[in-house]
């Protein structure tokens, strides 16, 4: 069956279509990653995008569930060059167009990629819509123009519901913005208790489950889309340690009083190069973004950066000048992607030592018991009613 891919600068790629019948629309990106496709489909951050891979051979090691990221694929559409039909691989359990039939997503291959990605690093991501109908160029130009992008994927991808990982160290609470599976993989494997709650949690939510510290995920769109979380952030900023990953990045730069852009074709796929500035080493990044926070906007806060992308110089990490709180716009669980920067997860639990240490807390039992005290203290005074006696 034949599929077409129209761009809204009038660009038209015809190719042979896998997966679903059907049409969608959404922002085309492109990942430059050589495996780990599985991992790109099942992340939340591709929430409302039809993704692109530069790779040439996709689907010759299938699928496996245990390697997904979420509980299903959230993208829009899937490009690719070549598909392979008949996967090699033991741990295969099924094929990419298998999966891409159980959730209605449309596949096209058989199209030069090369040169829908010169045309995304050009011009910069724009809309396209993804169809295997028989609709004229006309009507779809029509339709396109009368689309608009997504600006509610973080409350469609975010967890409706609090759960939790069970552990016997610190307690991280997990603000699930679209948070990939690699996280909780890598709080858990390091015994922290972790309770997942949704994006639009307050501060007194988060309060009342009495975390160590609190972890902000990553997740699709445009940071300023979730106003509310940044407002949250700002009020946790001092009383907890915070680490941020990716939107949650951006998240805590808007809460320190910096500001977000769009980058033109953004940062997708496993080989990113970020330097430390602290100690001038260089490791190979996973990325999914096309927002980033404005060099110029730090001046004035009390963030400093940390990390800079060595291709454009973009920011990559910030450090509060005064509170125990960092963050990285890259994925230090990789998932797909290299594991160099994991460690950043052995500084967010040290931080959290540290701050209990030099913040130690009353036994519960004494705050009760202050609390009622207290409450007995306001009660009014004078002679007891017959209930009261």
């Amino acid at each position: 069956m034949q599929a077409r891919l129209l761009l809204e600068d009038g660009t038209l790629f015809t190719g042979k279509a896998f997966g679903s019948e059907g049409e969608s629309t959404g922002e085309v990106v492109f990942n430059t990653g050589v495996t780990g496709y599985q991992e790109v489909l099942s992340d939340p951050s591709y929430c409302g995008q039809i993704v692109t891979m530069t790779y040439p051979l996709i689907g010759n090691y299938g699928i496996a569930r245990d390697d997904f990221e979420s509980v299903r694929p959230f993208i829009h559409g899937f490009v690719v060059r070549q598909y392979e039909t008949v996967p090699s691989n033991w741990r295969a359990q099924f094929t990419l167009d298998h999966l891409l039939k159980e959730y209605g997503i449309v596949g096209i291959s058989e199209i030069d990629t090369r040169m829908l990605t010169r045309i995304l690093r050009h011009y910069g991501t724009m809309k396209g819509i993804l169809t295997t109908s028989n609709k004229s160029i006309d009507e779809l130009k029509e339709q396109l123009g009368a689309s608009s992008l997504m600006t509610d994927q973080v409350a469609r991808v975010s967890t409706k519901s609090v759960f939790g990982c069970p552990g016997t160290k610190e307690r991280v609470v997990l603000v699930d913005f679209g948070a990939k599976s690699g996280i909780v993989r890598d709080l858990t494997k390091r015994g922290c208790d972790v309770v997942v709650v949704p994006q639009d949690s307050t501060a007194d939510q988060i309060r009342r489950l009495k975390p160590d510290g609190v972890l902000l995920s990553n997740g699709p769109g445009d940071p300023k889309d979730v106003p509310h979380a940044a407002n949250m952030i700002k009020e946790l900023l001092g009383e907890l340690p915070i680490f941020g990953i990716c939107l949650g990045h951006q998240l805590f730069a808007l809460a320190g009083g910096a500001d977000t852009t769009k980058l033109k074709f953004g940062h997708r796929g496993g080989n990113h190069p970020v330097k430390d500035l602290v100690t001038g080493r260089c490791y190979i990044t996973s990325q999914n973004h096309g927002y980033t926070v404005l060099d110029e906007s730090i001046k004035g806060t009390e963030l400093e950066v940390t990390h800079i992308n060595n291709n454009d110089g973009t920011i990559e990490g910030l450090r509060h000048k005064k509170y125990p709180a960092f963050s990285v716009q890259y994925h230090p669980e990789a998932s797909p992607g290299p594991f160099d920067s994991s460690y950043l997860f052995d500084d967010f639990i040290d931080m959290i030592r540290q701050h209990k240490q030099q913040n130690p807390q009353p036994p519960q039992q004494a705050i009760m018991r202050a609390e009622a005290q207290a409450a007995k203290n306001a009660a009014p005074k004078g002679e007891l009613t017959y209930a009261q006696k």
